[in-house]
């Protein structure tokens, strides 16, 4: 990327776009362009359309999803797949309109099939069906990842896919509906010792295992493949070119209850985990093949527990109601 292009970063206030931003600042380039919801709905064709034809950005950085836990996706399915699907249709599209040099869309690894083999490879997409409860967000990140391919297919652009694994880190979302396990289980437990309750309950049985990246890292990479990959770097089989898409993690995973164990020791409290079987689990065991990002240069640098422990004392600061208040 040129350090003087200009560069949109759709979805900079939230935990993936506010990760990029900070990376790309603290790498020089200064010429970003962001808008808020309220100043441009990319939800809306018409004024995605607009605001490309009027500021011509030359990369883009699609991190504006609609995202949410196992709750929220199996709650809000029509506004999961309606508003994810309209997002990317019309920055992905807009893009190729307007001549933009390079897009780095970003979806997410609930694209693989619920019964994956484990570690899961970019080819296992679309091997087998998805898992139900977060089924509509999944269709329509699979959407963004073919459309980008089909375009780059078509009409030549230089448009590229990743799928980060469960992030966590500053700027999180912890409200308990909508939020992913790892901030949902920190608040849970803050509150938990803030009340001086003698258990606190957690959903599902604790079985699963999950792979956590800290979301400055996921950053680092994204930068990373901007700067120095493009989509014909991704092809190697001329005759099928399919699932160009790259992993980001850390090839790492840990149970939920692991992962509860760890966040009750960070926090400090000193009450009882209850782990709620009743309540589902979702796929067993996700985790991801990073083997092509490796071979293209990258490593991710923050263990969980440190990444836990900034991601606490930036919750800490944050000041989130307690619920009921």
């Amino acid at each position: 990327m040129n350090k003087n292009g200009k560069i949109f970063v759709a979805g900079h206030r939230g935990l993936v776009g506010s990760a990029i931003m900070k990376k790309l600042t603290e790498k020089g380039y200064s010429n970003i362009i962001i808008r808020t919801r309220s100043e441009l709905d990319l939800v809306n064709q018409d004024a995605v359309a607009a605001f490309f034809a009027s500021e011509k950005p030359h990369y883009v950085f699609l991190a504006a999803a609609r995202v949410g836990g196992i709750m929220a996706n199996n709650t809000y399915r029509a506004d999961f797949i309606y508003e994810n699907l309209m997002i990317q249709n019309n920055v992905i599209h807009q893009s190729y309109m307007n001549d933009v040099k390079k897009l780095l869309f970003l979806g997410s690894t609930c694209i693989y099939p619920k019964e994956a083999p484990q570690p899961m490879k970019e080819e296992y997409l679309l091997a087998s069906p998805l898992e139900y409860t977060n089924e509509p967000y999944a269709i329509a990140k699979i959407a963004g990842v073919k459309m980008c391919e089909s375009y780059n297919l078509q009409h030549g652009t230089n448009f590229i896919s990743v799928m980060p694994t469960n992030l966590y880190g500053p700027n999180d979302n912890f409200d308990l509906e909508t939020s992913h396990v790892l901030p949902a289980l920190i608040r849970k437990v803050h509150e938990a010792k803030e009340r001086g309750d003698a258990s606190v309950e957690i959903w599902g049985s604790g079985k699963p295992k999950r792979e956590f990246m800290y979301s400055e890292d996921m950053a680092d990479a994204c930068v990373f493949i901007m700067e120095r990959i493009d989509f014909r770097d991704l092809v190697k089989d001329k005759t099928e070119i399919r699932n160009t898409h790259i992993n980001i993690g850390t090839g790492k995973d840990i149970s939920i209850r692991e992962l509860a164990e760890l966040i009750k020791e960070v926090v400090g409290f000193e009450g009882e985990l209850k782990f709620n079987p009743s309540k589902p689990d979702g796929t067993m065991v996700k985790l991801t093949d990073v083997s092509k990002l490796s071979e293209l240069g990258w490593q991710y640098k923050t263990e969980l527990e440190e990444g836990v422990v900034c991601t606490y004392n930036r919750f800490l600061k944050q000041n989130v109601p307690s619920v009921g208040s």
